[in-house]
């Protein structure tokens, strides 16, 4: 009953932190406030749920067990401890989870300190959570580069604390395994009784990507009485530990009448002494509740970039601003912490991958902070200046994996397109043109365009290169990209050949082939140009196996790997549909409007559409192309309603470094952008009213006069007290400033029969 007591007592002060931080100088109703980390953090989403920075290299949060991306798991699995570097909403293998520390109650002479939650708190920019067995209560908030903890122990017992440099997520048994990241070497040095510094070095991962360093320098505010370090699980009283590719950590001990314990670690990917000057600069003088105000200050100033009615019901609040919040937790903002060159530009990590973020997340990003786009953009073409090409993917300071086309060219595109200063344009299609002309050879998995001779000499990648049909799909919109690009800055025969390749997808529409009452797919073909209804596997002379093809294949028998399909992550009926450079030609190849609008219509209703991936993302507003954007919000609606919520599974697929949920944050306020291109396509959006605060210091308001459950159609619609009788608005007409005002109605109108007016 004493322990009982005393577990309670910890619990109280980890609560009442908490919200002595949440309720100071709340004046007036904050956005922070309806941001839910937990929101996608279960299920598929796999969200990051612990504190961070907006683009915060340090990521701070618990490990329970090394096996999720986030590091995190519901109660009532284990926590290993708290690591100080993760990524948010990835698939495939885990990536970092370095640096990790575990508070705890006992001698020195043990390095397992598993524990278990009794509860635990998750709000923006807090982390707290009482442990069942020691009764420790750890809050957790952080700067940029530099995390904070309070450590309240129950007041008996031994309170000490394990820094664990060797600890980090995906550990595999298996040599080289795929996707797993694997031990390099790390180090630890006991500087004083209140200082440990060293370094965990890491390779692999979801990119198998080269080694990473993650340095440290952890200071305490009380003195250790006694310190021990280990390597490879035998403890001494060393006061270090070298780098001999052991695992390596510390354990310090405090005296039995310490309550409070104040953490603070800096973390750095240069040098331990960098890791230093990053605490210094960023915690120095500030107490953990001045760290966390100045998080959340951070936070509210970019989420008020956009406004939405106040009378928005709680859950859509949470919804909409959880799905902002998402979007900036990555790529991180590593600038001056690049240990491959020094160049005095931005430098960003952690592209968790282009091949998702391109479509939603960076468009919203280049609407709500410009500046930041332009920085994560000339961080990319230094990219491409140093290592050789710009990546698809990025993380751990390496490029890789590419999934489809080299989709930075439609990154800088889009900010082309956008008008975005202070790039370097002509460097940029240097970069674009190095994707589209150099074949990256065995490194194609990494960076470049795998197939690229193929596609180059057959305008299609044969069936045998792994994901020949979204690389075909994929690589002719990265190519139409390079035409905008290029004709913008006057090189018109260049424009003229990447107009003509950014056709190519049609030269693997199949006109005769029929499934399920519709004709037309993009469907496997060899390199002789013969179509392929059933696909060859395996390697065997004598032997060769088949199995058959349709536009539903997601992948072949258990033998067959998925990395290696005709398709990523999609089928050819979503492939089919995602043509977003050319959606005319795309309609005219279904066989016209009416069989477009009738095999949109069976791609939904039987449920062929996939939620849970970008390929179809754009696919809901397609009723645009053929007059009809009415059915458009009809489909945005269900989806939303089917699939979005405010709930720890409210996420329908892997968040992907925000990409469902900048999807969401569009498509709630009415507007969905066809990435790569200047504008933004207008349907029934889900607030009255949404006021976006633009980096120019203009406002453009969309406002929904009388939007209800009934009135859900667009009956007219005004651009600045004029009729605007088109689907779509440019951005240009966005960044003015202004306010369009939408009448809403029962039922559908006659706006909208036009995306724009015809030049």
């Amino acid at each position: 009953m004493k322990r009982f007591k005393l577990f309670i007592c910890a619990a109280f002060l980890c609560i009442a932190g908490q919200n002595t931080v949440a309720n100071a100088d709340k004046e007036e109703e904050r956005i922070v406030d309806y941001v839910d980390p937990k929101i996608g953090s279960e299920g598929l989403g796999r969200v990051f749920i612990g504190p961070s920075m907006p683009y915060g290299m340090v990521k701070p949060s618990p490990d329970c067990t090394p096996s999720p991306n986030s590091g995190w798991l519901p109660m009532p699995v284990q926590v290993n401890g708290f690591s100080q570097v993760h990524v948010s909403g990835t698939g495939g293998g885990p990536k970092y989870g370095n640096i990790l520390i575990q508070p705890f109650l006992g001698k020195l002479d043990n390095i397992n300190h598993i524990d278990y939650r009794d509860n635990e708190t998750i709000a923006l920019g807090y982390y707290a959570t009482t442990y069942k067995n020691s009764g420790i209560c750890t809050e957790i908030t952080t700067a940029a580069k530099a995390s904070a903890y309070r450590i309240t122990y129950p007041g008996q017992g031994n309170p000490a604390l394990m820094i664990d440099a060797g600890f980090f997520l995906g550990e595999s048994p298996v040599p080289d395994a795929r996707e797993a990241q694997q031990f390099v070497g790390s180090q630890v040095q006991v500087i004083s009784d209140r200082e440990v510094c060293g370094y965990s070095r890491i390779r692999g991962g979801w990119n198998n990507g080269r080694a990473y360093t993650v340095y440290f320098y952890l200071k305490t505010d009380l003195p250790a009485v006694e310190t021990a370090t280990w390597k490879n699980g035998n403890i001494s009283d060393a006061i270090s530990q070298y780098d001999s590719g052991e695992k390596t950590g510390a354990l310090l001990q405090f005296p039995s009448d310490t309550r409070t314990l104040n953490v603070r670690i800096g973390i750095s990917f240069i040098s331990e002494l960098k890791a230093k000057e990053n605490l210094i600069n960023e915690t120095k003088g500030k107490s953990f509740d001045d760290i966390h105000k100045s998080l959340l200050n951070e936070w509210e100033k970019l989420m008020r970039r956009i406004e939405i009615d106040p009378h928005t019901s709680d859950k859509y609040k949470r919804m909409f601003y959880t799905g902002m919040y998402h979007t900036m937790l990555m790529p991180s903002d590593r600038s001056g912490e690049n240990p491959l060159w020094t160049d005095p530009v931005p430098y960003y990590d952690d592209f968790y991958a282009i091949w998702d973020t391109y479509r939603t997340s960076t468009p919203l990003i280049t609407l709500i902070d410009p500046q930041r786009e332009r920085d994560i953009i000339n961080s990319l073409i230094n990219i491409y200046k140093r290592d050789g090409y710009m990546p698809d993917a990025r993380s751990g300071n390496a490029n890789g994996r590419t999934q489809g086309g080299s989709n930075a060219e439609i990154v800088l595109a889009d900010a082309f397109v956008k008008g975005l200063e202070g790039i370097d344009y002509h460097q940029a299609l240097e970069a674009m043109l190095k994707d589209a002309t150099v074949d990256p050879g065995g490194n194609h998995e990494a960076e470049g365009r795998g197939g690229l001779r193929d596609y180059t000499e057959l305008g299609y990648i044969p069936h045998g290169t792994p994901r020949a049909g979204n690389r075909t799909v994929e690589y002719s919109y990265c190519d139409y990209a390079i035409y905008q690009v290029a004709k913008g800055l006057g090189h018109e025969d260049l424009a003229e050949k990447y107009l003509k390749q950014s056709q190519n997808w049609k030269n693997l529409w199949r006109d005769d082939y029929e499934h399920d009452g519709t004709r037309g797919f993009i469907m496997p073909r060899d390199r002789d140009g013969n179509w392929l209804d059933s696909i060859p596997f395996g390697h065997s002379k004598t032997r060769k196996p088949s199995f058959r093809y349709t536009p539903l294949t997601f992948e072949g028998p258990w033998y067959t790997p998925w990395w290696n399909m005709f398709f990523y992550e999609a089928s050819s009926w979503e492939y089919s549909l995602s043509i977003p450079h050319d959606v005319e030609g795309l309609i005219a190849k279904c066989g016209g409007a009416g069989n477009f609008e009738k095999r949109l219509d069976k791609f939904f209703d039987k449920g062929y559409f996939n939620v849970n991936n970008e390929p179809s993302f754009l696919s809901p507003c397609l009723y645009h192309w053929i007059g009809k954007p009415e059915r458009s919000g009809e489909r945005i609606h269900e989806i939303i309603d089917a699939n979005y919520n405010d709930s720890p599974k409210g996420l329908p697929g892997n968040d992907d470094s925000g990409a469902m949920s900048s999807w969401l944050v569009f498509h709630m306020m009415g507007l969905y952008p066809n990435a790569g291109q200047d504008y933004y396509l207008i349907h029934t959006p889900s607030l009255r009213k949404t006021s976006l605060n633009l980096a120019n210091g203009k406002r453009f308001t969309i406002t929904a006069d009388n939007l209800s459950e009934k009135n859900i159609y667009i009956q007219s619609i005004s651009l600045n007290g004029k009729d605007y009788p088109y689907s779509a608005i440019r951005h240009a007409d966005i960044i003015k400033g202004g306010e369009l005002k939408l009448k809403m109605g029962p039922r559908p109108g006659e706006w909208g029969k036009k995306m724009f007016e015809k030049p």
